[in-house]
């Protein structure tokens, strides 16, 4: 999970410095960055279904070995958005499934009393690559505008063929899955009809597409302000440091102050770090924000996918947490191409309003729809 985050953090961030290299206008930014979620919108369900019958370890050898050709393609011919485009879509595909195989193995790996804290751990385990990729970026990017996108391409090879390697490593279950008839799964509408589900999606789709956008425009917006990459890198290594610092006790928060509250503290945090990016402010506040923001964002995505866990019925784990990624993937296609033609028209401050907005509204909206805890 560290490894495969490491380098989606790094290609994400460089292939926007790269469209900026070859000049490209704003708009494509948000084109390539739609292409990451095209196939995985279609496609996740399956891929669902598929893990639930076992295939989680399969999934994450599939999906090494995909993020592992397109690392090659963006190393030997990021000539053209053309070019981007196609590998992006690529890249998308293969981290779908070792996305799903990760957070399959993850609830396995915990009982229902230990989930929360395994779901904690694992997330714990991405902000450290959100963290490192990001840093990457800033340490080889030094005081230039736009840091050396060959190395860094050279260096998501590595960490791509490292990742694929480790990925060997992880081995199926000992327990075969029972074999199941189409007519055995439980069917999507079911799911979405559940008490809170179809709120926790939205606040999904809202809190991982915030987080997209971020990585991939907040680029965007040093050249607007003249902040050069290695501020920027460094920007978004708080982010993901505070990340990891909240998920250390999300268990711990979510056991003393319960799933509601916390979800709409959470959310409306994200929310305010949001909206005070979109100021015109220097850089050491710039610096405080963005730590604001990555510690109520890393227990507002862990909570999207706790939530999930929490309503799903344990047979049909691996298609809800499938459909979380299947409604997120649409928020990352409608989302940025939108962005794109928000930007070009009022800036990249425009997109940060908007997105604030997005979270205060989909929190609130999540926190009144949860069930009621046990009595017991």
């Amino acid at each position: 999970m560290t490894l495969t985050q490491t380098l989606i953090l790094i290609i994400r961030i460089t292939t926007s410095y790269r469209a900026i290299e070859l000049g490209l206008p704003v708009l494509w930014l948000g084109i390539i960055a739609t292409g990451f979620a095209i196939i995985p919108a279609c496609t996740a369900l399956q891929v669902g279904r598929w893990i639930d019958r076992g295939n989680d370890a399969r999934a994450i050898w599939l999906g090494s070995a995909l993020v592992f050709i397109a690392c090659i393609g963006f190393w030997a011919w990021p000539q053209s958005a053309m070019h981007l485009l196609a590998y992006s879509v690529l890249l998308g595909f293969g981290h779908m499934f070792c996305m799903a195989g990760h957070q399959m193995l993850a609830v396995r790996s915990g009982s229902a009393r230990s989930r929360e804290s395994v779901l904690g751990y694992y997330m714990v385990a991405a902000s450290v690559g959100q963290g490192f990729g990001p840093f990457v970026v800033g340490w080889l990017g030094g005081t230039a505008a736009v840091p050396p996108t060959g190395q860094l391409f050279s260096i998501c090879l590595a960490t791509a063929a490292a990742s694929m390697l480790v990925a060997l490593l992880v081995r199926p279950t000992r327990k075969a899955a029972r074999a199941r008839d189409p007519g055995d799964f439980v069917p999507v509408g079911r799911l979405l009809k559940l008490h809170g589900f179809a709120a926790v999606m939205l606040s999904s789709v809202v809190t991982v597409t915030s987080l997209d956008l971020l990585v991939i425009y907040l680029p965007a917006l040093g050249a607007e302000r003249h902040i050069d990459s290695s501020n920027i890198g460094l920007l978004l290594t708080v982010r993901s440091v505070a990340a990891l610092v909240s998920r250390m006790f999300y268990a711990r928060a979510i056991f003393a102050v319960g799933r509601s509250p916390l979800t709409l503290v959470s959310m409306l945090g994200s929310a305010a770090g949001f909206l005070l990016l979109a100021l015109p402010l220097t850089l050491p506040p710039m610096y405080a924000v963005l730590a604001l923001l990555g510690f109520a964002m890393g227990i507002a995505s862990t909570l999207t996918i706790s939530g999930v866990v929490h309503l799903a019925p344990p047979e049909a784990t691996g298609t809800a947490l499938t459909l979380r990624m299947t409604g997120n993937r649409v928020g990352q296609i409608v989302f940025p191409a939108l962005a794109g033609l928000v930007a070009a028209a009022t800036g990249v401050a425009g997109i940060l309003l908007a997105l604030g907005l997005g979270l205060a509204a989909s929190g609130v909206a999540m926190a009144m729809s949860q069930p009621p805890p046990p009595t017991s």
